[in-house]
């Protein structure tokens, strides 16, 4: 039977004005291509619900989306700050903890690597660009998602590095934020040539790793259909 795999959603309205549940699809043909079937997670769903479906599922898959509200890491204020949605914090929280307690797999993306990093005592840059020194512009400019904005150099012999068959990639970058200090338990997989860690895994996890990269736009890539391939995988397994 094909795993499970629960994609955190993003809340927005449509043409009428009217509220909608949005993922981009690129998310949902990257985890059918590996051989999963996707879920998608409201943000909206209570307590009670979202455990009932958590509980159901195989795998999470944490998406991209908006920024994470300043009170759950002390962050920086900053200008920049922008799609705040405590609902959506509160599901992806309760989902990472309980994803890292139990060994259910999970890959977090963008956003969802930066609420990785949060959700288990880690911080982050509230704007790159300001805070630290000689940056990369990793906010790329337009909405160039298959753009090959910078490489990326993998932990040599790390468990992505070893998944991906690559000690380096091309990837694209859409983000302002960034991880700044890691949380304990987790450790750096990747950097992009300003420094920036642009990957983490979780120590002892079957499956946690997290990427700051957009791979559901780089399916084209060998490598990238590894890593979907091997996340599905583990939740199967």
């Amino acid at each position: 039977m094909k795993p499970l795999i629960g994609i955190t959603t993003n809340q927005s309205t449509n043409v009428n004005g009217h509220p909608t549940v949005m993922l981009m699809q690129a998310y949902i043909h990257a985890i059918m291509q590996a051989g999963g079937v996707p879920v998608l997670i409201p943000s909206m769903i209570h307590a009670d619900g979202w455990d009932a479906l958590y509980s159901r599922l195989d795998g999470v898959l944490f998406s991209g989306g908006g920024d994470i509200a300043l009170e759950h890491f002390a962050g920086e204020p900053h200008p920049r700050v922008y799609d705040v949605d405590p609902e959506r914090d509160s599901i992806e929280l309760n989902m990472i903890q309980a994803s890292a307690s139990d060994g259910k797999p999970f890959l977090g993306i963008c956003r969802g690597a930066q609420m990785v990093n949060v959700g288990l005592g880690g911080t982050l840059y509230t704007h790159i660009h300001d805070q630290i020194p000689n940056p990369l512009d990793h906010d790329y400019p337009g909405d160039m998602r298959t753009a090959l904005a910078h490489t990326v150099c993998l932990e040599a012999g790390g468990r992505l590095a070893q998944i991906m068959g690559a000690e380096q990639l091309h990837v694209n970058s859409l983000h302002h934020q960034g991880l700044k200090d890691l949380a304990p338990g987790l450790q750096a997989q990747a950097w992009a040539p300003d420094g920036l860690v642009e990957a983490v895994e979780l120590g002892g996890h079957p499956f946690g790793l997290a990427v700051q990269w957009h791979p559901e736009w780089l399916t084209g890539q060998e490598e990238t259909r590894r890593l979907f391939r091997a996340f599905v995988e583990a939740a199967g397994a």
